[in-house]
């Protein structure tokens, strides 16, 4: 099954806040837009998915993205939130393609792996709706939705209970660490860096000085 995946992007002017107000030092915006760039490149690269769909505000995440090969779409319009956008951008993808298998994925995953997040989708194909949980086991970096389903998001805060409260089930396939690291916090961008980020985050992050110290 070949997968369309939508991927939200707040505006980058205030994404990533509590890794900027947790050091003091990192660039939130340029580090969401670097992470953005590497989760779109992977998933590209991944041999399950058709296409990219990129929901943001931001004109200059949208060129950035756009330029990978993510087809751009605008947010909704009013203050409906995440899960608003998300199934607006849902149904926008099966406008062009009804039969779409639809999955959401996060737009902070660095490390992503192309080969772990087909893992990831083949186990979504077994079931009507599936997601999978964080690394932290509260929230969840990807929800799918195959065709004739409704995406049916309830991201934010403790989405992985909402989602098994919702009918989804949860996939558990081993080794899909990358999938599962998103990065709200200096902790983990750190576990991402270690599993091994993509080549837009490492070179940002070469340009944070180690704690303690500051920049020439």
């Amino acid at each position: 099954m070949l997968w369309t995946l939508v991927v939200p992007l707040k505006p980058l002017a205030v994404a990533k806040s509590r890794l900027t107000a947790g050091a003091g030092r990192l660039p939130g915006p340029v580090l969401a837009l670097a992470f953005a760039q590497d989760t779109v490149r992977a998933a590209l690269a991944c041999g399950r998915v058709r296409d990219v769909a990129v929901v943001t505000a931001d004109p200059l995440a949208a060129a950035e993205v756009a330029a990978l090969g993510a087809r751009v779409l605008a947010e909704p319009p009013g203050d409906g939130g995440l899960n608003a956008a998300l199934a607006h951008a849902a149904r926008a993808v099966r406008a062009h393609r009804p039969h779409s298998a639809v999955a959401t994925l996060n737009a902070d995953l660095p490390a992503l792996r192309p080969a772990e997040l087909g893992r990831v989708l083949d186990s979504a194909a077994e079931f009507p709706r599936a997601f999978l949980a964080d690394a932290a086991g509260i929230g969840t970096t990807l929800l799918a939705a195959a065709p004739g389903m409704e995406l049916a998001p309830a991201f934010e805060g403790r989405s992985r209970a909402r989602h098994s409260a919702s009918g989804a089930r949860e996939i558990t396939v081993a080794d899909v660490d990358s999938v599962r690291r998103d990065v709200d916090t200096e902790e983990d961008l750190r576990a991402a860096l270690a599993l091994g980020v993509g080549p837009r985050t490492a070179a940002v992050a070469a340009r944070v000085p180690p704690a303690g110290r500051v920049a020439d």
